[in-house]
């Protein structure tokens, strides 16, 4: 497994949760969120790397990083 896997993040303000939420749109379901954008960030490298292992333990496929999204 890649050590630091360049999977795009979206990072924004939510209202409704008070909170700053990142996305990562090419791992379903994977996303963080925090008090602050660095927090956020932060929260996001965390998570990335608990959907592979988790993908890795359940040997689903894990797709590869493409870089900049166009539906963004």
């Amino acid at each position: 497994m890649e050590a630091s896997p360049k999977y795009e993040i979206i990072l924004y303000w939510s209202n409704e949760d008070n909170s700053f939420i990142a996305e990562v749109p090419e791992l379903p379901g994977c996303m963080a969120d925090g008090e602050t954008y660095q927090a956020a960030l932060a929260s996001t490298e965390v998570v990335i790397q608990e959907w592979l292992e988790t993908a890795q333990l359940l040997q689903r496929e894990i797709p590869k990083p493409k870089g900049r999204l166009l539906f963004a």
